[in-house]
Order: C-alpha cells, then sequence, then structure tokens
C-alpha cells in the first residue's frame, strides 16, 4: 500500500506539473514563500531565486529578527509579506511553492499544510523527525497535486550519479561489503549555550508547535539540534545524507538490524543529543553501513566511502576516487554546486514536467534508517523494524 502512495503521488506531481507549466507560461516566475529563516533557509531560499525562475514573496519564521535576515539575505525586488503563521502564507495567492528549514519537529506539520493547499514544496531532511510522521505525509503526498523535493541534494550532483552509472552498477567494485560514512568537526554547534531572555519578536509558543510545552530556554530555540524534542543531532542531521547515498547506490532501502553507540564526551553543557557517534546499520544483501560523527574538531574530509572485494570508492561532495588492484584509478573533480543543482532540478520539475531526483520516497527511506539508529543509540539495544514497518522492536 505505501509503494502504491508513493507511484500516485509520483505521477500525479509529474502531472499537475507539466499542467501549470503549461498555464504559467515559459516565462513565469515562481512565487516562493521560505518558513524558516535560519541558516539553512537563507543559504538554499537565495540558491532558488537566483537561479531566475523564482522570486521571494513571503518569508515565515517565529522570530522577527530571523524574517529581517532572510529578506536581507536574498534582497528581492519588492518586500515580501513577513508573519510568524504559515496559515497567513498559504493564503498568499501569489504563492507558488514553498521552502521548508523550519526546524525538523515542524517539518511534518507545516509540509502537510502546504501539501494541503496545493502548493509545491521543497522539504529540507530529515523529511520526518518521527516514525509516526510518515504516514501523514503520505496521505497528505497522495492527496496533493504538487511537486516535491526533499533535502537530500546529493541525489542531483552529476558526479554523484556518475560514480553510481559508471562504477557501481557496472560492477567494478566486485562485491561491496562495508560503506562507511564519516563527518566531523560543526564548529557551530560546539559553541557556549547560554541563556538569554526571550525576545520580543520571538513566538516560542509556535515554535514549540508539536513539541512538549515548556517554559522558555534560549539555547532549545538558538541550538535546537542539541534537543531531543526538536532535532535528532548527528544521528538525524548528517546519518540523513550518508545513509541515503549509500542506499541509492546500493539499490536496497530497508536496513535490517541497527547497533549504535557514543554520548557527550566533551560537551557536557546541558545539550542531549551526543557530541561523539558511531551507528552500524545492517542489510539484507548482505553489507554494513559504518556511520562516524563527532561535533569536535577532528580532521579529514567528509565522505561516503564503498569497500568491495575488486576495489574502493570514496566520494564527497567535491569529487570522487576509485582505487583497484585491477585497473588504474580514476579521479573525478565535481564541477557544479550540488546545491545548485539540486534546487534547478526541482524548478525543472516544477517548470517542466521532469521528475524531481529526491521525491518523498527517498527522503522518508533515509528517515527510516535514522530512526532505526536513534532507537539503537538511546535504548543501548539491537534494533529492528516489525513485520509491518510501523514499529521498531529491540532485539
Amino acid at each position: 500500500m505505501k509503494r502504491r502512495r508513493f507511484l500516485q503521488a509520483s505521477s500525479t506531481s509529474l502531472l499537475a506539473a507539466a499542467t501549470w507549466a503549461r498555464a504559467a507560461g515559459a516565462n513565469s516566475r515562481l512565487g516562493l514563500a521560505i518558513v524558516g529563516g535560519g541558516i539553512r533557509g537563507r543559504y538554499i531560499g537565495r540558491k532558488i531565486c537566483s537561479n531566475g525562475r523564482a522570486e521571494l514573496r513571503a518569508i515565515c519564521d517565529v522570530y522577527d529578527e530571523r524574517r529581517r535576515m532572510t529578506r536581507d539575505t536574498i534582497r528581492p525586488a519588492e518586500r515580501p509579506l513577513e508573519t510568524n503563521d504559515i496559515e497567513e502564507v498559504l493564503s498568499h495567492p501569489k504563492i507558488d511553492a514553498v521552502l521548508i528549514a523550519a526546524p525538523d519537529h515542524l517539518h511534518c506539520t507545516l509540509a502537510r499544510q502546504v501539501l494541503e493547499a496545493k502548493r509545491h514544496l521543497y522539504l529540507e531532511k530529515p523529511a520526518a523527525h518521527r516514525l509516526d510522521e510518515h504516514a501523514v505525509l503520505l496521505q497528505a503526498a497522495s492527496n496533493s497535486d504538487r511537486v516535491i523535493q526533499t533535502g537530500t541534494q546529493q541525489r542531483s550532483g552529476t558526479h554523484y550519479r556518475r560514480a553510481k552509472e559508471e562504477l557501481i552498477d557496472k560492477g567494478a567494485l566486485g562485491e561491496i561489503l562495508f560503506v562507511r560514512g564519516v563527518w566531523h568537526n560543526f564548529p557551530n554547534q560546539r559553541r557556549p549555550l547560554v541563556e538569554k531572555p526571550r525576545p520580543a519578536g520571538l513566538d516560542w509558543e509556535r515554535f514549540l508547535g508539536p513539541a512538549p510545552s515548556r517554559p522558555f530556554h534560549w539555547p532549545r530555540y538558538d541550538s535546537w539540534r542539541l534537543f531531543r524534542d526538536y532535532g535528532g543531532g548527528q544521528l538525524s542531521d548528517i546519518l540523513t545524507h550518508w545513509v541515503d547515498v549509500a542506499q541509492w547506490f546500493m539499490d536496497e532501502t530497508q536496513p535490517v538490524d541497527a547497533v549504535a553507540t557514543g554520548g557527550i564526551y566533551k560537551l557536557n553543557d546541558g545539550r542531549e543529543n551526543p557530541d561523539t557517534v558511531s551507528a552500524v546499520l545492517r542489510y539484507k544483501n548482505n553489507w554494513n553501513f559504518n556511520f562516524e560523527c563527532s561535533i569536535l574538531p577532528l580532521s579529514g574530509k567528509p565522505h561516503v566511502a564503498f569497500y568491495g572485494t575488486n576495489g574502493t570508492l570514496e566520494i564527497s561532495r567535491e569529487g570522487y576516487l576509485f582505487r583497484s588492484g585491477q585497473r588504474e584509478a580514476i579521479e573525478v573533480k565535481a564541477e557544479k554546486d550540488i546545491d545548485d543543482e539540486h534546487t534547478t532540478n526541482w524548478l525543472d520539475a516544477i517548470h517542466e514536467g521532469t521528475s524531481p531526483s529526491a521525491p518523498l520516497s527517498t527522503g522518508l527511506s533515509a528517515c527510516r534508517a535514522i530512526h532505526l539508529a536513534q532507537a539503537a543509540y538511546w535504548t543501548g539495544k539491537r534494533t529492528r523494524y516489525d513485520d509491518s514497518g510501523a514499529k521498531i522492536l529491540e532485539m
């Protein structure tokens, strides 16, 4: 049933995109709303608007200062609507598409509202904060006729596609037994958690959304990734990207089980999510995905490495290197920015009716892996899904 929903939502979205493109005309500019004016929202919003096929018409954030920063970053020709109310955005007649870059715990609620309002959607990763949100998103997508792109931008990377097609799919590595994803050093998440009074222009209740009610606490707003109610830490923020690359290249999206360990090794400042963590996910086709990540300033380039019986492939956002004892090494440098490619891919899907490279099914498949790893970390047990795939069990 879930697969049927994916296919129905995908085909309906493509048909709607083609219809929208014909109705709007080749030279029409997409009216964009940005929901979530943090660092990522401003960055991706600027990428979308710099393409020349979209213009910023609304900014929605719970904090007026973030709304101002977003406007100053993108500098639209006309002043956009600025509000903390998503309903006001969705009632705007000139909004065609919405970028959601709000904290993770708000993704499902906001995405459902956007899809119900028949707007195209760019949903930053992770698509879902909790496992029970998958059904809500699937239902909203199945009832929508708009294009959905999720924020695993490697899917649009030209050099990623080339490595998969020319090396992985042709069996150049032989039998792949291990895939390793590594990413360290996040200075923004190491900054001190300092308390401060609630700014007059910050709507704390809207920030909490479906999360448990609690008194205002500035670090929970300003460093939300460090707290379980709002984000999954590196087992969500980074694992989402690298496990998606692994599952894509290996053509397998359902991990059998997971184990994880780590903790707050150095940054004992009140945060909840670990500053250093490792996880291993096992797959039915006899390979493991090994994930290592620390917020601490460890050296080394972020990458995913595939280890096969005939060779190894190390790939990052800068390019890839293939080594084999049976043939000459191959090194390829990335020639394009993958965020440019990913936002362009979304706009192409809307304007031209082509397929988005990371539809909702892709985003949710990556989330199934991160939910399993997070459960393993917090329980200290090996975890797996039950036969229905709707519940995580301890082993």
